[in-house]
């Protein structure tokens, strides 16, 4: 595989919503899962695990869940409209790419699944007075930003 460098990949990295049927090399997996543990984490938590999934009936289980989040995730563009920078011709192009993206996950012959392990933060008892005080505020705050990134309201 190619190496490229670091600005040439994030001006040319692009979505992709059309996904070849081929197998993928285990090689190739491992690298991107070693490529995905390697990102930054606050406190470097590394609060995740990765499933792999190659069975087809569970990927087209997962296809059909991906589905119906990307429904609401349909509504929400809808709701938002067009962005400024984008022609309609852009954004009717978008909404379809995405659109069948939606409606063939279930059909890549491997799906990465990144799951968050909860951290629980400790007793609040546990934390210093001055801490202890606004314990309540920093939980609620880091509930909302997650709640936020998660709904993409970011």
């Amino acid at each position: 595989m190619p190496e490229i460098g670091l600005f040439e990949a994030m001006y040319s990295a692009r979505a992709l919503r059309r996904l070849k049927p081929d197998p993928v090399p285990d090689a190739i997996i491992t690298r991107v899962l070693d490529a995905a543990i390697r990102a930054p984490s606050p406190g470097n938590a590394q609060n995740w695990v990765f499933i792999v999934v190659r069975d087809a009936a569970q990927r087209r289980e997962l296809g059909v869940i991906y589905r119906k989040a990307s429904d609401i995730a349909a509504e929400i563009y809808k709701a938002r409209g067009r962005p400024p920078h984008m022609t309609e011709d852009q954004y009717r192009r978008f909404m379809s790419s995405g659109a069948y993206l939606w409606e063939h996950m279930g059909e890549a012959p491997v799906l990465l699944v990144p799951c968050s392990r909860d951290r629980t933060p400790p007793p609040r008892e546990t934390l210093p007075p001055s801490v202890q005080a606004r314990y309540a505020a920093m939980v609620a705050f880091a509930t909302c930003t997650r709640v936020r990134a998660l709904w993409g309201l970011t």
